[in-house]
């Protein structure tokens, strides 16, 4: 398996640090909100990557954390006149909801900032102690100039950030491009006792913590949106390895932007959707599947009529594991030949390699598509039954890693199904105009159905 590696830009072979094993910290959502579309990119796309590192074999350890402590929840908490530690139990609970539509699996771990607490601040207190870290009248700031290496993630240079901060006003830290730790203490916010008296963590220094405490001083992979390379990554590498004086993490994986209608999500546009909007309107299923149909570090545009695409490329696969399914009582005892057995393994293997191929889940779908095409042709009624259940299986097995085609059969009561067996013999007796009520009254119920050769299907209308 080979990763792109943010750090160095270019793709590695995917070693991880125990035989396998995988270690890995995705950044969460700061929960003052419902989630919008651009965080869900991050979330879903490496729960799908999880998935798949499980799939080969591997032991993953998944932690993904919640900052309830932040600027925007205490302005929330304020503005609605309640505690902040209500508006981010809220939004976690929402949170879920929206998520668990997507099928995104829970994480192994979701640490919360506001559980981590004395970790955060003995974290802050060896910084210090080290020398790279000082305390300014109850707020503490990493001195950036302190560690040799800072920029290394994202290419910036110290000297040109110094130029670009200088015009801040802030005059009390050493040197401009310094970060806070930790924030004395104002008037309406949450603080926690320290050394430096009452006050919170800065926003950097949650993650470190966080993924240290859960994982280890150094991880395999940490991951999340490109928005995060800097300054937050930057700084969480920077304190970390001044903390550990180890590598913090040994991969760097960075999905890419999502524009809406071909111009970047903005507040001030008026196109920003969160995912609670969107799944007001279109199927969670075919959102996840949208957003698995690209490359994880190209940008996706969000429009309606690719949604569409997405929508009929979905209903596709559907359609073919229906057709197993129904084939499965249709089709006679035997065994499959080992050509056609050949076949089916070689769309496994195409899967395999885009997915192993920096976790390529467009091809990984372009090989699924191809995988329909061969069983739309190949399995008919004449198949052995052995053959629809290799076949079934597969398709199953490919798209269970995707955490796609996870919706059951609609179930058909015994009116519905007498109806269209009525169709079928009406149609068999040439009494056209009778089996025409009967689809039109099946129709009016919400219930399509679909000649094929394999015998009539149906499906509910969405």
């Amino acid at each position: 398996m080979r990763l792109y590696n943010t750090m160095n830009g270019k793709k590695e072979e995917f070693t991880p640090i125990t035989p396998g094993e995988v270690k890995m910290y995705v950044c969460g959502p700061t929960v003052y909100n419902y989630f919008h579309i651009g965080n869900a990119r991050p979330f879903l796309i490496f729960d799908a990557f999880r998935r798949y590192l499980q799939y080969r074999g591997y032991k993953v350890t998944y932690v993904q954390n919640f900052t309830d402590v932040d600027d925007k929840i205490i302005r929330r908490a304020n503005e609605e006149g309640v505690d902040s530690l209500e508006i981010s139990e809220r939004y976690i609970e929402e949170y879920f909801k929206d998520a668990d539509a997507l099928g995104i699996s829970r994480a192994d771990i979701h640490p919360k900032v506001t559980e981590t607490m004395p970790e955060i601040i003995a974290f802050v207190e060896t910084l210090i102690n080290k020398g790279h870290a000082y305390e300014v009248d109850g707020d503490v700031y990493f001195d950036a100039k302190s560690f040799n290496d800072y920029g290394k993630l994202s290419g910036q240079k110290i000297e040109e950030l110094e130029v670009g901060a200088r015009v801040e006003l802030n005059t009390v830290k050493k040197n401009p491009v310094d970060f806070a730790l930790w924030k004395k203490k104002k008037e309406g916010e949450p603080s926690w006792e320290s050394p430096w008296g009452e006050g919170r963590p800065g926003w950097h220094i949650e993650c470190s913590v966080m993924s240290t405490k859960y994982l280890g001083e150094t991880i395999d992979i940490h991951a999340g949106g490109q928005d995060l390379i800097f300054p937050h990554h930057e700084n969480e590498i920077a304190q970390s390895e001044c903390h550990s004086d180890h590598s913090f993490s040994n991969y760097w994986m960075h999905n890419g932007y999502i524009n809406i209608n071909n111009e970047k999500m903005s507040k001030s546009k008026n196109n920003f959707f969160t995912v609670r909007d969107i799944l007001e309107e279109y199927d969670a299923e075919v959102v996840r599947f949208f957003l698995l149909s690209a490359h994880y570090r190209n940008p996706v545009n969000f429009s309606r009529e690719l949604i569409v695409a997405a929508e009929n490329g979905l209903e596709r696969i559907y359609t073919a594991k229906e057709n197993l399914e129904f084939l499965l009582d249709k089709t006679e005892e035997g065994t499959a030949s080992s050509e056609f057995m050949s076949g089916l393994e070689s769309y496994k293997t195409k899967f395999v390699e885009a997915m192993d191929d920096d976790f390529n889940s467009a091809d990984g779908i372009s090989a699924i598509f191809e995988l329909v095409k061969f069983l739309n042709v190949e399995v008919t009624s004449a198949s052995s039954k052995s053959a629809v259940e290799a076949s079934l299986a597969l398709m199953k097995e490919l798209t269970e890693v995707l955490g796609i085609l996870t919706k059951e059969q609609d179930s058909i009561d015994a009116e519905i199904e007498a109806l269209i067996e009525e169709r079928q013999m009406a149609k068999k007796n040439k009494e056209y105009s009778r089996a025409d009520e009967i689809r039109d009254e099946l129709k009016a119920r919400g219930i399509t159905l679909k000649d094929t050769r394999e015998g009539v299907k149906w499906h509910y209308d969405k």
